[in-house]
């Protein structure tokens, strides 16, 4: 069994992630800063879980998380896992990290998310996105760790040609979030080829699931349905999405630990593309409720379609999709229903 090094632990793909690594025996060490991007008290349900905290996970605290300032670990029948409050972004307590444990390899699910978010703020995603994949090469060029797994998105793909492939130019980023992620590659690359370290880069497609981001169309959606609130659809609805559920994201993503050299690889649904009309009728029909909606105008950062050509992932990795998207809306709404008490006052 290994030991792995998972940052942004605590967020919505990389909790899966974790599970997942446990699951097969291994050890994990976490690692997040607990940002208030969103709602920490879905960061707080989903360490707790990696915990076994199941009582206290099903009653998140309203305020900052329980778990920051705080060393935490479990060891079950299957693995073990180590919880850390750090942020990529500080070198010096990154370094000490990899001088206290010897990793097999990085998952860098660390990251600022969100293309409209990063028009706001550009520089703390420059700094988390780029600076903190930058300390992470830094630390495994040093302690001799030669695998990275880096997650990117399908947003560097904004204005290309459908399906998307790997193989298509993206050096037109259309938001700072897709620079600072291009950024990330090239510097990736550039310590693969100056230190030969191996890297796996991972443009993930529209992940969802239970527990996903609050910022997500997802989330908002069956909270706003299931509360009678009105869902404000940007756009008229027509426009889609390659849906892919976070389950099958994470088996991706731990099946890109293998020596590859340098790749980048798209893991979405492939065919499965979906519009957000058949979204919102999904979840309806999940809630039996109906929803009310408002139209606004499309954002500019926003494009139409996405659609991931996933021939190098069945081809590199044996990886395709598992989980179709309705089955993944239905399981996403009935987390919804078993969570509602707190879901409730959930800023989304």
């Amino acid at each position: 069994m290994s030991t792995y090094l998972v940052t942004g632990a605590a967020g919505f793909i990389a909790a899966k992630v974790c599970a997942q690594l446990l699951a097969a025996g291994h050890t994990v060490v976490g690692i997040d800063n607990l940002n208030h991007y969103y709602d920490v008290r879905l960061k707080d349900y989903r360490l707790a879980q990696l915990l076994g905290e199941t009582e206290q996970a099903d009653c998140p605290t309203v305020g900052g998380s329980r778990f920051a300032q705080s060393k935490a670990a479990l060891t079950n029948q299957a693995g073990t896992f180590i919880f850390r409050y750090l942020d990529i972004e500080n070198l010096a307590q990154l370094d000490a990290l990899f001088a206290e444990f010897k990793f097999a390899a990085v998952f860098n699910l660390a990251g600022r998310a969100g293309v409209r978010a990063s028009m706001e703020n550009p520089y703390v995603y420059l700094s988390t996105n780029t600076q903190g994949t930058l300390n992470l090469l830094e630390c495994q060029r040093k302690h001799g760790v030669k695998k990275h797994v880096l997650a990117s998105s399908s947003s560097l793909y904004a204005g290309s040609t459908l399906p998307f492939h790997e193989m298509q130019s993206v050096n037109t980023p259309q938001s700072p979030y897709a620079a600072t992620k291009k950024a990330a590659e090239l510097l990736a690359y550039s310590y693969h080829k100056l230190y030969g370290l191996d890297i796996s880069v991972l443009r993930y497609f529209t992940v969802f699931g239970p527990a996903g981001r609050p910022d997500m169309a997802p989330l908002r959606f069956i909270k706003w349905i299931d509360e009678g609130t009105p869902i404000t659809l940007y756009g008229d609805g027509t426009q889609t999405r390659d849906f892919t559920y976070v389950d099958d994201i994470a088996r991706g993503t731990i099946l890109a630990v293998q020596s590859l050299g340098y790749e980048i690889i798209n893991l979405g649904g492939g065919q499965n593309l979906f519009s957000l009309q058949q979204v919102i009728a999904l979840i309806e029909t999940a809630l039996g409720k109906k929803a009310t909606v408002q139209v606004a105008p499309l954002h500019p950062a926003d494009v139409n379609d996405t659609w991931a050509d996933i021939a190098k992932a069945q081809r590199l990795l044996g990886w395709s999709p598992q989980i179709s998207v309705a089955t993944g809306f239905a399981r996403a709404v009935q987390w919804h229903s078993l969570n509602r008490a707190w879901l409730k006052t959930l800023k989304v």
